[in-house]
């Protein structure tokens, strides 16, 4: 079966001509891009799904495939090309989208967080066990996404009544006790432990199943104070949610869960929690090519969090602000935020007791992992420039050194491992660069992160396509497909 059959209104089609441009421009055969829609689809519990290339022809022909298809190619384009490539982009019918979980321009208002929240969970625990996840929702990018998240700053109402709380229920008392409303918030840090330790693809689902536990709670009656941290803890699960979806691959999924959790932070009133979803969302922007959109997002959060956020957190926005200019090729403003990274993280021990749980991630070691990726992006950015890569060694091999001693962030490691083995590509030492490799493969095959596995695959294609004649890079890609083969299966 192809599930993928045509959809009404297919009578006198003409051959899709946005579609064959994106396709011609690829490099990709037809057979290439039919086990990539499958290797997708499978990733997304979509088994029904089984492509060939003679499906792949009646695409380009005029056939307009029915959903996940059409989201499945625009992810798959999107990370071909490092830019957004929209379903309409791809000149494929949009699927009809309700106004309530379409787009991100959403009402900023506590009651309609709430019923958005309870939708979106709902829709995802039910529709991943059918294989459908995300299949209504697109990426948005450039003004469509950052003008709608700029009223994150708006203030509420002056005089507004708690969020979700109704006239009697600041005169009755909360049906959840103090230990219940800790023990919830626990749960939450113990779900954040799980993601960096094991990555995003083992435990997404009970986090979603925890947030819409959450949501239910918030449509009951609540004093505005326990409304309040059940928002901060929604927001919380949300931006968690949203991080373990982009971990694995579900890039549109993964951006409406950032957005509701900047909603849910705003009806909570914690400025420093939003800004630290921003941050999520443009490390997001970054990694699918749009660093104009996440410098935005991440001056947005600076700017909303100024004066309440901790030193710590403040590092992290700079780190994140460096990488933003990196990648679009400015490096003296890159250098100039690397440095207010390093100095503000200076400052971060003062405070460590008023850090929130979500910020103590970012360590020395994250910062020099971050500093090193900036100047690893420069030289990509600057024609793989030596220089920069120069630059990179030193800070990220410390990173890799203090991860190394870090058994709770394993993911992190891999990512740094594998920037080190990028970092000696660039420098054109090639048995260095498998090295690392082999090591971050041996930590990859212990967690569970389709962007480690992205990042490994592209790596030894990269050392493939330059090395190829270096037995140690010959032998790389043996490796690959013996302990991680679906990452293989792309290359």
């Amino acid at each position: 079966m192809g599930g993928s059959s045509a959809g009404a209104g297919n009578a006198g089609k003409r051959p899709n001509e946005q579609l064959g441009s994106w396709f011609a421009r690829s490099g990709w055969s037809k057979g290439e891009l039919a086990r990539q829609v499958n290797r997708r689809a499978r990733q997304m519990g979509a088994h029904h799904i089984s492509t060939d290339t003679s499906r792949v022809r009646r695409w380009l022909d005029g056939e307009n495939p029915r959903e996940p298809i059409p989201r499945i190619l625009s992810e798959l384009f999107s990370e071909r090309f490092g830019a957004v490539v929209a379903i309409e982009d791809l000149g494929l019918r949009a699927a009809h989208r309700s106004p309530s979980v379409s787009g991100v321009d959403l009402p900023w208002a506590g009651p309609q967080t709430v019923s958005l929240l309870s939708e979106f969970s709902r829709s995802d625990l039910m529709l991943a066990r059918r294989g459908f996840l995300g299949s209504s929702l697109a990426l948005s990018a450039g003004p469509a996404l950052i003008e709608p998240m700029q009223r994150w700053l708006v203030p509420s109402p002056a005089g507004d009544p708690g969020p979700a709380e109704t006239a009697g229920a600041s005169r009755r008392p909360s049906r959840l006790s103090e230990p219940e409303l800790r023990l919830l918030e626990e749960t939450t840090k113990m779900f954040r432990q799980w993601d960096a330790q094991c990555g995003g693809g083992l435990r997404r689902k009970a986090v979603v199943g925890q947030l819409h536990e959450v949501t239910d709670l918030l449509q009951e009656p609540q004093p505005g104070i326990t409304s309040k941290r059940l928002f901060r803890c929604a927001a919380e699960l949300a931006e968690l949610a949203g991080w373990m979806s982009y971990d694995i691959g579900l890039q549109p999924t993964a951006q409406k869960y950032f957005v509701l959790a900047l909603h849910a932070a705003k009806e909570a009133g914690d400025k420093p929690l939003g800004s630290y979803v921003l941050s999520s969302m443009s490390r997001q922007m970054i990694h699918l090519g749009r660093p104009d959109d996440a410098l935005e997002l991440i001056h947005l959060a600076q700017y909303g969090s100024r004066e309440c956020a901790t030193a710590r957190t403040q590092a992290m926005l700079y780190a994140m602000e460096a990488r933003a200019y990196a990648n679009m090729g400015q490096p003296s403003k890159c250098k100039r935020a690397v440095r207010m990274a390093e100095d503000t993280f200076a400052d971060a021990g003062l405070d460590d007791e008023q850090d929130p749980d979500w910020i103590t991630f970012f360590s020395e070691a994250e910062l020099n992992g971050e500093n090193s990726h900036s100047y690893r992006d420069l030289a990509y950015v600057a024609g793989r420039s030596p220089t920069y890569a120069s630059l990179a060694e030193p800070v990220m091999e410390r990173a890799v050194q203090l991860f190394e001693k870090d058994a709770e962030h394993q993911r992190s490691y891999a990512l740094n491992l594998v920037g080190m083995a990028t970092v000696h590509l660039l420098k054109r030492e090639p048995e260095q660069a498998v090295s690392y490799s082999e090591r971050a493969l041996e930590v990859a095959g212990r967690i569970r992160s389709e962007r480690v596995n992205n990042r490994l695959r592209k790596t030894v294609e990269g050392a493939v396509r330059e090395f190829g004649d270096v037995a140690e890079v010959h032998d790389l890609t043996d490796q690959l497909g013996a302990k991680l083969p679906e990452a293989l299966e792309a290359v």
